[in-house]
């Protein structure tokens, strides 16, 4: 399961696989304490015994978004939720499932990839009785 940890933090921080929103390079969002990584990729990415692991689809038409929160720099529990909306307006909820290893806390949802195009993500999360917005929008690419 370290292994997992380790893999699931350089998605989150360091490796987007899929083209970034340039407004937000960093992947984050700031409120006070507590920060908020996240980063979506394709499925297909994950190593299949990552992908088994942590209950996840590989596929070249799934995408996986892994949230991470942290608050004073310390690995917070969250209740994440949100949605993911296409360009013509189409809306699904996301369903996000908690993963800890060694410490680290992870809250995964997978999607659909239908095509090349740019997804809009809104989330909710919710800490220590405060519920922190944010929304952000990212291109992405059916896997290989």
């Amino acid at each position: 399961m370290r292994r997992l940890a380790l893999f699931l933090i350089s998605l989150c921080l360091a490796l987007p696989v899929m083209a970034a929103d340039a407004a937000r390079p960093e992947r984050k969002e700031v409120f006070g304490d507590v920060t908020v990584h996240y980063s979506a990729f394709t499925s297909s990415m994950l190593q299949p015994d990552i992908a088994a692991a942590t209950g996840l689809n590989r596929s070249k038409n799934q995408g996986v978004l892994n949230i991470a929160v942290l608050k004073k720099d310390k690995p917070a529990m969250a209740v994440v939720s949100g949605t993911v909306k296409d360009l013509t307006g189409r809306t699904n909820p996301l369903s996000f499932k908690q993963i800890t290893d060694q410490g680290a806390v992870y809250y995964i949802a997978q999607f659909k990839i239908e095509q090349a195009e740019t997804l809009t993500f809104d989330l909710n999360v919710e800490t220590g009785g405060v519920s922190h917005q944010l929304s952000f929008n990212q291109e992405v690419f059916p896997g290989e």
